[in-house]
């Protein structure tokens, strides 16, 4: 990793997507920033968070990666890399892989400098509490971030320590993918043991922790575990519940409702650039991405969709142009970014259960499906066998989620990706290793790189 450091800055410039690109050196920690009392503690915490929404991370371009992979959302705009992505042709120097791999490990390169510093820090004021909720919510977000990372790219570079210099973390080689998910796993124990039991939708608590591991598990087909967690998070009734109709979540400038287990928050200072990309000219946006027909009219459909068609709206004629609700403060940008919902908790152990054999009746895998289906006031399914619950577990998910960053990864999780969207090859289960990347350090290049790119 370590000239990465130096080629960010003046390579990334010359990209097309200056839009999403860091363009400054990002591994390297500015030692002005230095954690050395409560106060630094406390900005370093706050920063890891605004990295995590970066408009290259959550904000925007990682979520882009995944619904643009999934076959329900059209390129409709003039950038080239997003069409790259929605044909399945996305290069090495594709602009949104690079910026969103970046974006990544500078989180993580943030998170290891809380992790390293905050322990030695003698401010009276950083009290244990303090210190615990920083270090839990660094390991959480370092979890976070190799969990993005290995589904999107397999096994990666794991960089457990800081980047203090252009000789530290040099010539590490690629682990393989157990190994990765190995270390997501330690650190999410980690952080269970650190973080405040309190509910705060916009950091982590203890139920954001055990949301991860649910998601965690289903990934690892460790279906006891998956359930486990999962209802842990859905049994706190008090703070996690499916808000009705399905747009109260989001509508009406709405944040941190009960639907919520983490969500991103921006300010007018520190903006979610996210509306742009989706919203057309006439209300402030660029629409480089739109619905296509097919989910239109499943959205559309009150059957299927319910009243999840509050996702979409048309402009008026003649235009007539469909495009995504999800993220619509223009000019605000204050859109909150969902990296964790309570119905994906719910379909998490529709899947786990299913699996258990646990189909029908009350608290059934087709139980926690109705849940879902119920809050978008669809009506509940009749699947009964374990074939069909989890085909309709993976329809509901594409309904549910269609502008989140859930349905490809699940796709390529259950290996249905192939055969749902026509790939040619299983390749194209991971993204290419960022040629820039594979530039300048040798254990990301040659055979080291992702097959096919």
């Amino acid at each position: 990793m370590k000239k990465i450091i130096y080629l960010f800055a003046s390579v990334l410039l010359l990209s097309s997507c200056k839009k999403f690109l860091e363009t400054q050196p990002q591994l390297q920690v500015d030692q002005e920033q230095a954690i050395i009392n409560a106060g630094t503690a406390s900005t370093a915490a706050n920063g890891l968070f605004n990295l995590l929404a970066s408009n290259s991370y959550y904000g925007s371009n990682f979520p882009a990666l995944s619904y643009l992979s999934a076959g329900d959302i059209q390129w409709s705009g003039s950038q080239s890399d997003p069409n790259e992505i929605t044909k399945h042709l996305t290069s090495a120097t594709n602009g949104y892989v690079q910026s969103a791999w970046t974006a990544i490990y500078k989180t993580i390169s943030q998170a290891n400098h809380i992790i390293d510093k905050v322990p030695g820090v003698g401010d009276p004021l950083l009290t244990n509490t303090l210190k615990n909720q920083y270090l839990g919510e660094a390991y959480f977000v370092r979890a976070l971030a190799y969990f993005d990372l290995a589904r999107g790219w397999g096994g990666v570079q794991l960089i457990l320590k800081p980047t203090n210099s252009s000789t530290d973390n040099s010539d590490i080689p690629r682990s393989s993918l157990a190994d990765t998910y190995a270390q997501v796993l330690k650190d999410l124990n980690a952080a269970e043991g650190l973080v405040p039991v309190a509910v705060n939708r916009n950091r982590v608590s203890l139920k954001t922790v055990q949301a991860l591991k649910a998601r965690f598990y289903l990934y690892q087909k460790n279906w006891a575990l998956a359930e486990q967690f999962a209802t842990s998070v859905i049994g706190d009734n008090s703070n996690y519940a499916l808000v009705t109709p399905y747009s109260a979540f989001f509508a009406n400038s709405a944040v941190t409702t009960s639907e919520s287990v983490l969500e991103l928050a921006y300010t007018t200072s520190n903006t979610n650039g996210h509306s742009n990309w989706w919203l057309p000219p006439a209300l402030g946006g660029r629409r480089e991405w739109s619905p296509n027909d097919a989910l239109v009219a499943l959205l559309n459909n009150p059957a299927i969709g319910g009243n999840r068609s509050a996702l979409i709206a048309q402009t008026a004629a003649p235009g007539n142009l469909w495009y995504g609700k999800l993220y619509y403060r223009t000019p605000l940008g204050t859109d909150p970014a969902y990296v964790i919902r309570i119905s994906e908790l719910y379909l998490i152990r529709a899947e786990a259960r299913a699996y258990q054999g646990n189909l029908t009746g009350t608290n059934s895998a087709i139980s926690d499906l109705n849940a879902v289906r119920a809050r978008a006031a669809v009506t509940a399914s009749t699947a009964a066998t374990q074939a069909d619950i989890l085909l309709a577990i993976e329809k509901e998910r594409q309904v549910e989620f269609p502008f989140e960053a859930d349905r490809w990864f699940n796709l390529v999780r259950t290996d249905r990706a192939q055969t749902i969207l026509g790939l040619p090859d299983k390749h194209l289960y991971l993204f290419p290793i960022p040629y820039n990347e594979t530039l300048v350090d040798p254990q990301l290049a040659g055979s080291n790189r992702n097959p096919g790119y």
